[in-house]
């Protein structure tokens, strides 16, 4: 079953860790210096936090797959879309590894579509002009 992704760019990581815990009766799966994420299945969501400069508000938005035939699914639907995918492939982002491309709708707004298949100890990995999630890739 796929999940919706919500990235949320905060000024205040502990603040925002407290309030989303007490909002979503839970604290984060995931926990680092700069990073708070939760895996919630009530709401299905995989929803994050990260410390980065730039203004606080939406990072960006995304479908995560759980598996390679749903990750196909995705690319067959913004095919269907007519909307130009941008590839990004295998990469490190977010403390995890995965297979991602994104795409924008007709306002402007980008989503990534992907799919994770393992952890990093590194929130970018080796090559940080090569990484998602930052305004260099994701304007």
């Amino acid at each position: 079953m796929k999940r919706i992704h919500i990235n949320i760019r905060v000024n205040d990581l502990p603040a925002s860790i407290a309030f989303y815990t007490a909002l979503f009766g839970t604290g984060p799966t995931t926990q680092r210096e700069d990073y708070a994420k939760w895996m919630l299945d009530d709401p299905r969501v995989n929803f994050a936090l990260t410390r980065r400069a730039g203004t606080p508000g939406i990072e960006h938005l995304g479908i995560q797959a759980e598996d390679e035939a749903e990750l196909q699914q995705l690319y067959a639907g913004i095919a269907g879309a007519d909307a130009v995918l941008r590839e990004e492939g295998h990469t490190v982002c977010c403390y995890a590894r995965s297979e991602k491309s994104w795409v924008k709708d007709p306002q402007g707004v980008e989503w990534e579509v992907f799919r994770s298949y393992g952890e990093s100890d590194t929130f970018y990995g080796e090559d940080p002009e090569a990484a998602c999630c930052d305004d260099a890739c994701c304007p």
